[in-house]
């Protein structure tokens, strides 16, 4: 819901908080870089301030304030921003709410499914005063025409190695590969990036390995799954969830297909960006 009085407009954030930002947004800093970039395809100039693990565009030119789970906050009251945007589980609520207390607008997304995201990116660029963008409009159409891989596998999702982590439950990426017809086999697991060990997992016969935040390669990570074929995939495809849900729904099935076929290590379509901690795959890239 959005109400303007006085200049000033009044939206609510994916947690239900009404923020109260200009009628006219100018300056905005982003905590999370998929909202980084979705702001920056859908808004020139828009944004001020970023994190250091904000990748794309590749050619973002603006002030950096350190990583998602420690933010910068005086860097950020600095840079004097009409609205900040955040995630429910990629930002700590500490930061938030010191931000909140030097009288800065905070809108938080908080995005679990593929569906989900189409609808809360539109809140969110609404609430930067940004109409719908061409490449959501298309993410969604394109997300709708996948067609589920069949017959479905099981598979486990490992994040991070030294320890081994994996998705676990309520997490954007499991979405994702449910609707690419790929049931992670921790989806019932209590936490969301459960440690494992690579010995003494469900039945499963797949195993999808990114490239963020670890850096999964032939040789760094499929040897620990010998009974299962491997894919490579694009970490930034399959965990973030701004303009890249477009290139998302192209490339994914295509490579879920090929280790469907092929029943052995299928190598990363595309390469992805980094991130920063091995908590912050799942929902909030």
């Amino acid at each position: 819901m959005i109400r303007e009085v006085a200049g000033v407009r009044e939206v609510t954030d994916d947690e239900g908080r009404t923020v109260r930002v200009p009628a006219e947004v100018r300056r905005v800093v982003s905590l999370v870089p998929s909202l980084t970039e979705a702001v920056a395809a859908t808004g020139p100039g828009l944004l001020v301030g970023a994190t250091d693990w904000c990748t794309h565009p590749a050619d973002l030119d603006v002030a950096r304030i350190r990583g998602t789970k420690n933010p910068d906050v005086a860097a950020i009251l600095e840079l004097a921003p009409d609205l900040v945007l955040a995630n429910q589980e990629e930002n700590r609520l500490p930061d938030l709410d010191a931000l909140r207390a030097a009288g800065v607008a905070v809108y938080v997304t908080d995005i679990r499914t593929v569906d989900g995201a189409v609808a809360s990116l539109g809140r969110m660029l609404d609430a930067c005063g940004l109409a719908e963008p061409g490449w959501l409009r298309e993410a969604r159409d394109a997300w709708a025409a996948v067609t589920p891989l069949e017959p479905r596998r099981r598979a486990v999702v490992p994040i991070w190695r030294k320890p081994w982590m994996a998705v676990g439950s309520d997490t954007f990426t499991g979405a994702v590969l449910h609707r690419l017809g790929v049931d992670n086999v921790l989806a019932d697991d209590p936490e969301r990036y459960p440690r494992i060990d690579p010995k003494d997992l469900p039945e499963h016969d797949l195993a999808v390995l990114p490239d963020e935040p670890y850096l999964f390669t032939a040789d760094d990570g499929p040897e620990a799954f010998p009974d299962a074929p491997a894919v490579l995939v694009s970490g930034r495809l399959l965990t973030w969830y701004g303009p890249s849900l477009v290139e998302a729904a192209r490339v994914l099935p295509a490579a879920l297909v090929r280790s469907a076929r092929h029943g052995r290590l299928v190598r990363r379509a595309v390469v992805g960006g980094r991130s920063d901690t091995p908590h912050s795959t799942g929902r909030a890239r």
